[in-house]
């Protein structure tokens, strides 16, 4: 049976450093802003542009009671991650946190849901790109493009990536700024129209299925946690920047959801797959219309970046471990990225936009983004008062809330991620079985 263990040549002891002796280490190279812009970038990406519709569908004005929900559980989900990124300033995020505090299957089980489920998300939200970006009929070739585009920009060092990030945070806000002037502008908003209905309409079934689907627009801070590694003073930056990223993300999403209610209503929003541009068409700034697909490609664009990074260092963490071949474990010498990792990572991607169309169909990835949280929630529960920055409850409200959102995922996407886990555990098993021939 194996135990909880501190993974091999892993010390944690010592203020914003980790020593790995038996492993090739990244280089720490990220500041505060960079961590928060990397955050930002991942919360911010396609979500904003598209999530609204089918909260908006579930629970119609309701959704404001949905978003406030999903910030609620994001928060406590984001306070378990920072507070172990703080004790553990490594590589993989929860992968390594329910190695070093649940024991090995539970780290392997939030690693295997996130690397397998956001592989199929970074296809699907290259796809978007495309679909906004592409002319008809090239929209594979030119999603492929920007993974290649991207891997490269990972390739050659963390720091271009967020340098990289930085800009595409900027351009989007200032789009999401147009959308929000021109539904403000004097004859288009109507204030009544956000409460149309009445907020409880649609049912608390509708307002937590509304939240779900919110919920995974914001998890794009994990991406900062699995950064650990590459992190200046890991133990202070990364709660402070986790923190900071979930708040700046919270009130775009709130002052976008109330611009364009007050422009479409919730029955606008629920009819229109883009209500970011449909809300801007509204008014007399039409023009402006284009300005939210360049930003809705380029969120789609900052989003990907983030989840190529954030899966190449939760690979090389589980490579570290034998969960994946040793041989992704590899650091590149002089850019000081998991090489090995990323290239197969984007080579996964591109295979999966050639023959399949995943825009529609990830919501296994929903079930693992899940599973990865509440991971982290029993796992930050388990620390000493030594490394404790938020109290317990916090933690118990956070696991509390990822089972309840799984039991309003789809019956299909419940299915898939089941199917996914368990394609994990026979893997896991026959390898340990394996190990242990002579």
């Amino acid at each position: 049976m194996e135990l909880p263990r501190q993974a091999p040549g892993l010390s944690f002891s010592c203020e914003g450093s980790s020593a790995l002796s038996h492993h090739p280490v990244l280089a720490r190279r990220l500041n505060t802003f960079d961590a928060v812009a990397i955050g930002v970038g991942s919360m911010i990406g396609a979500g904003v542009f598209a999530a609204f519709t089918p909260a908006a569908q579930a629970a119609g004005s309701g959704l404001l009671i949905g978003l406030l929900v999903a910030a609620v559980v994001a928060y406590c989900n984001a306070t378990a991650s920072a507070q172990l990124a703080a004790q553990y300033p490594t590589s993989g995020g929860t992968y390594v946190y329910g190695r070093e505090r649940l024991g090995p299957w539970p780290g392997f089980l939030a690693g295997w849901g996130f690397v397998i489920g956001k592989t199929a998300s970074s296809a699907a939200m290259a796809l978007t790109f495309a679909a906004y970006a592409a002319p008809a009929g090239w929209e594979r070739p030119v999603a492929i493009g920007a993974v290649v585009l991207l891997a490269a920009v990972n390739y050659r060092g963390v720091t271009r990536t967020a340098a990289l990030t930085r800009i595409i945070v900027v351009a989007v806000l200032a789009s999401l700024a147009v959308v929000v002037a021109a539904c403000w502008i004097p004859g288009t908003a109507d204030p009544l129209r956000v409460a149309d209905g009445g907020l409880l309409a649609h049912g608390w079934y509708g307002i937590l299925q509304s939240a779900g689907l919110l919920f995974f627009a914001f998890a794009g801070y994990a991406r900062i946690a699995t950064m650990g590694e590459e992190v200046i003073n890991p133990r202070t930056t990364i709660p402070r920047a986790i923190v900071i990223a979930l708040a700046i993300a919270a009130v775009v999403y709130a002052v976008i959801a109330v611009s364009i209610l007050s422009v479409l209503g919730p029955d606008g929003i629920a009819g229109t797959p883009t209500p970011l541009a449909a809300a801007v068409s509204a008014g007399s700034w039409g023009w402006a219309a284009p300005i939210v697909g360049v930003g809705a490609a380029l969120a789609s664009l900052g989003a990907l970046l983030a989840l190529i990074a954030g899966l190449g260092r939760t690979s090389l963490a589980m490579a570290r471990e034998a969960d994946l071949p040793r041989w992704l474990a590899a650091v590149h010498p002089r850019f000081k990225v998991p090489h090995r990792a990323e290239l197969v990572l984007a080579a996964a991607i591109c295979l999966i936009i050639g023959v399949a169309d995943l825009r529609g169909a990830i919501g296994f990835s929903s079930f693992g983004v899940l599973v990865y949280y509440l991971v982290a929630n029993l796992s930050a529960y388990t620390q000493n008062s030594e490394h404790r920055r938020y109290p317990k409850a916090l933690q118990v409200a956070g696991a509390m809330s990822c089972v309840a959102l799984v039991a309003t995922l789809p019956v299909g996407s419940v299915i898939a991620g089941m199917v996914m886990f368990a394609a994990g555990i026979l893997y896991r098993g026959l390898r340990l079985l394996l190990a242990k021939r002579p």
